[in-house]
């Protein structure tokens, strides 16, 4: 295959190019390997939640009794933290020294290899990666697949060089991610005034209640404006069979049965805040499709993913045709005479008494959980029919200037997966573009 490659390029396992290193969880019950813990253990929730390619904070810490307790390994500053566990193949480069727990295969540069420009290379091999996943209950790719991994690279100079100029990409995205935060903070207030406040005829916030009591009462949630109820989500799921569902499970659909192209089968990677993105990897057969025909995904459904990374939530939009849900997501369907997805959307995303409730009822000690229990019995505050339609009016304009932002965000980086395609694959040289960009 060498005669194949460009000239000055090779093809080596990942484990000639860096230590794969897996994680591992203390014990919950001793509090020891926990309590006054100095030592970051990041998850793989702590990876997806964290915008650009370093991670510098974790959610959790460990002492250093509980890093000895487990098969965790200290990771220096620099290592690749690679997902290998229901999420496949997301990364970040940390930079400080961290541990992770058991959903990970870390890699640590070897000499000669910059750590830039593997994270960079694994990242454009992501999909690639995560077909090695296998397991029943959900997928993981192990360690002795990680090592195997064929990675395609150039001498260290190059490597440096491809890194430099897709990191110059990377920085314009975080730059533009910035502002999006930020917009996101503002329209996070609003949408909390909205739906604890609500809007007069007008579409105008209702004054605080300290300010017109008479305008309030009180609800299972609260003080809610008049007229406002606050009912368990369960009794606004719509009148079908298997109004909200989860599944296949176990023989219903065996990992042969996935296709290579046919009805796609989403998972947590297609789910995201607010956002639904169909970058499908997973097919069914129509023949199987129809079999498992109960678990369908139909437009507005709301989708929230319950394994892995819990909690994202998203409404499913028009124009993609059928789908197949999966066990790791709960697709729910709602009566929108009585409310409308986008409401229900935002609020298992964003609203405190939705994300306080979920802490509450969080579960598994390797990887948190949401049971239909814990979505059936959420109550929501719920609106008249016509002050939904004004609240949603609001929420879709605060939205449209994010859109425009993330818009940029997606042209550059669809303008980066073109570069990474073809400097990390050597059909382009990076020496030109680096004088392009120094002239």
């Amino acid at each position: 295959m060498s005669e194949h490659l460009p000239f000055g390029w090779s093809l080596k396992p990942l484990g000639d190019l860096a230590q794969v290193i897996s994680g591992g969880t203390p014990s919950r019950n001793v509090p020891r390997f926990w309590e006054g813990g100095t030592i970051p253990w990041i998850t793989p929730t702590d990876i997806t939640a964290t915008p650009g390619k370093y991670i510098s904070e974790a959610k959790y810490r460990i002492t250093k009794l509980g890093l000895l307790s487990c098969s965790a390994s200290l990771l220096p500053p620099g290592s690749i933290l690679m997902t290998s566990r229901a999420t496949l193949g997301e990364a970040k480069i940390s930079t400080m020294t961290s541990c992770t727990n058991q959903g990970f295969k870390s890699l640590v540069a070897n000499k000669g290899v910059s750590n830039e420009f593997l994270y960079y290379q694994m990242q454009r091999t992501k999909q690639a990666y995560a077909r090695y996943g296998s397991g029943s209950t959900f997928l993981e790719v192990g360690k002795k697949d990680t090592v195997a991994f064929p990675v395609l690279i150039p001498d260290e100079a190059s490597q440096v060089a491809i890194a430099k100029v897709l990191a110059l990409v990377d920085a314009q995205i975080e730059a533009t991610e910035a502002l999006i935060a930020k917009q996101e903070r503002v329209r996070a207030g609003l949408m909390q005034d909205l739906f604890t406040r609500g809007v007069d005829e007008h579409g105008q916030l209702l004054p605080h209640r300290q300010e017109a009591p008479h305008l309030y009462h009180e609800t299972e949630l609260g003080w809610l404006p008049q007229g406002w109820k606050a009912p368990e989500l369960e009794s606004l799921l719509a009148d079908i069979p298997t109004p909200m569902r989860s599944g296949p499970f176990g023989s219903a659909l065996l990992k042969h049965e996935l296709a290579a192209a046919g009805i796609p089968f989403l998972g947590i990677d297609n789910v995201h805040v607010e956002q639904f993105k169909p970058d499908f990897i997973r097919f069914v057969t129509p023949q199987k499709f129809a079999e498992l025909y109960r678990y369908r995904v139909l437009p507005d459904d709301v989708v929230i993913t319950i394994m892995g990374t819990v909690g994202r939530c998203c409404v499913i939009p028009h124009g993609y045709g059928e789908m197949l849900s999966s066990k790791h997501l709960w697709t729910m369907t709602f009566d929108q005479s009585k409310v409308l997805p986008e409401l229900v959307c935002w609020q298992l995303n964003h609203a405190p008494w939705v994300l306080s409730r979920f802490r509450a009822k969080s579960q598994g000690g390797i990887m948190d959980a949401i049971q239909s229990s814990t979505l059936k019995e959420l109550r929501l505050p719920l609106p008249p029919p016509p002050e939904q339609s004004k609240i949603v009016r609001i929420y879709r304009e605060a939205t449209s200037h994010l859109q425009a932002m993330r818009d940029e965000v997606s042209k550059l980086t669809l303008k980066k997966s073109g570069l990474m395609q073809v400097l990390l694959t050597g059909k382009v040289s990076v020496a030109p573009l680096l004088e392009s960009i120094a002239a």
